[in-house]
């Protein structure tokens, strides 16, 4: 499958320097190479309570609509929490998609409604005109029907789907299919929730997820959570407490118990990760470690100025709540500077998962180098009576893959690479890509040993360049 093999990590042994790393590398254009895509506007994001006409913000884009809403009811056929409900009007797209060959829609009568008729429209000139696809279609059950149309036009196009009389449907799982580049600019839900305020009282720590769920990755091979490696190879034996691995199913970290932060956190990123959960915010201390390692509860970053920064994000973790609680737990955990988790990075987090919307996968690892970082309460070193170390730089690396499985062997000298390291401050630039920077600048800092599954030359070539997307 097509692949962004994400990395951010985090060194207790390597402080960084503080003067800025000149970067010399060749500027290598990021290039999507065609791939097919399958997107689905599930209308779970946005609102619209009233029939009148509007603009509604949703997951793929803007849409106008017009004596139609949002529907949530009981009587409202929908797969997750909501979806269309449409009187006697339409639903249209404001923006084109392209390279498109696949339009499916999902219809059902609205409550107790009686059957009703809906028809789709196309328009290859940004909404000036529209003509319909194939023959209306009779909206007669109760539960969704399903309806293909085979789309031909080479061009961008935008859709509407109009609805006569008075009685209601529900409309939801618009789906797109085509290869190439959609040109759909994905409105992704940025986990930046603010969390710089006093939360006093610790909550109950918790153990290892129990890891039975479907979602949970696989041990070893593609979709794992080390499949490019081990960059410290860090172990799980009671010697190793600054290099200390340890597997949460959904992510694997390697912890410091003098630092009381991860090294790094590594895990993986496609669509069967993503779902309806909503994020759980129930931090909580890790009750795994060795008994004599810390236990950073859940309070520990309380009134320091430093957001309790994710490494794997809530957002990339909503396919169960295990899951997502799983992101919760404290070893997963940085005092991050506020603007620099709820903007750079929430940013650069974000638009990895909406290239997930277009297919593309991701392998993540996150982490963070150095000592000593500007939080909203000024500059600190550590926190939480000294017990955890503020870091000085977070980063992150992004490989990205076309379609397919065998993925080590699909790693080239051309393979796009991403490598992102920006400082933990609060003054800081909200756009990621200025803190561009290149694999081996990223090693230099940590000593780590990024990519180190891929054959040596494979492995050279990607980390000297610096790709800009």
């Amino acid at each position: 499958m097509k692949k962004i093999f994400v990395l951010a990590l985090a060194s207790a042994f390597v402080f960084g320097c503080t003067k800025k790393m000149e970067i010399t590398e060749t500027i290598v254009p990021y290039v999507h190479v065609p791939v097919k895509y399958t997107i689905k506007e599930d209308f779970e994001m946005g609102s619209k309570a009233a029939y009148a006409v509007a603009d509604v913000s949703i997951k793929t884009g803007t849409w106008n609509f017009d004596d139609g809403l949002l529907g949530s009811t009981a009587a409202d056929i929908k797969n997750d929490l909501q979806s269309v409900r449409l009187r006697t009007g339409k639903i249209g797209m404001n923006y084109d998609v392209d390279s498109i060959n696949t339009l499916v829609i999902k219809h059902a009568q609205y409550g107790n409604d009686v059957a009703s008729v809906v028809s789709v429209w196309i328009s290859e000139d940004k909404g000036t005109t529209y003509t319909q696809l194939g023959a209306n279609l009779n909206t007669n059950s109760k539960t969704f029907l399903s309806d293909t149309f085979k789309i031909t036009v080479t061009k961008p196009v935008r859709f509407q789907i109009r609805k006569t009389g008075t009685t209601r449907v529900n409309i939801d799982d618009i789906t797109f299919i085509g290869e190439g580049n959609p040109g759909i600019v994905f409105k992704e839900v940025v986990d930046n929730v603010k969390d710089t305020v006093n939360y006093s009282i610790p909550a109950p720590g918790r153990g290892f997820p129990n890891g039975s769920g479907i979602d949970v990755p696989p041990v070893d091979g593609d979709n794992s959570n080390l499949l490019f490696g081990n960059p410290s190879n860090a172990t799980s034996t009671s010697v190793a407490i600054e290099n200390y691995l340890v597997d949460f199913k959904y992510f694997t970290t390697s912890h410091s118990s003098s630092r009381n932060t991860p090294n790094w956190v590594s895990w993986h990123l496609d669509a069967s990760n993503v779902g309806s959960t909503s994020r759980q915010d129930n931090f909580a201390a890790f009750t795994g470690f060795p008994t004599d390692f810390y236990q950073v509860q859940s309070n520990s970053f309380s009134g320091s100025g430093f957001d309790r920064g994710h490494n794997c994000p809530s957002a990339d973790r909503t396919s169960s709540v295990e899951a997502n609680s799983a992101t919760f737990l404290m070893p997963n955990m940085i005092p991050q500077a506020p603007n620099n988790n709820q903007q750079t990075w929430a940013s650069l987090e974000s638009y990895l998962r909406a290239e997930m919307q277009k297919g593309y996968e991701v392998y993540i690892i996150m982490g963070s180098y150095g000592k000593g970082g500007t939080g909203s309460n000024g500059y600190a070193e550590t926190i939480n009576n000294g017990k955890v170390v503020v870091p000085k730089r977070v980063w992150k690396v992004a490989v990205i893959l076309p379609v397919g499985n065998a993925d080590l062997s699909r790693v080239n000298a051309n393979t796009t690479v991403l490598a992102i390291d920006t400082p933990n401050e609060n003054v800081i630039d909200a756009d990621w890509k200025k803190y561009i920077t290149t694999i081996d600048a990223i090693e230099k800092s940590t000593s780590y040993d990024l990519l180190s599954k891929l054959p040596l030359d494979v492995q050279k070539a990607l980390q000297a360049k610096l790709y800009v997307p």
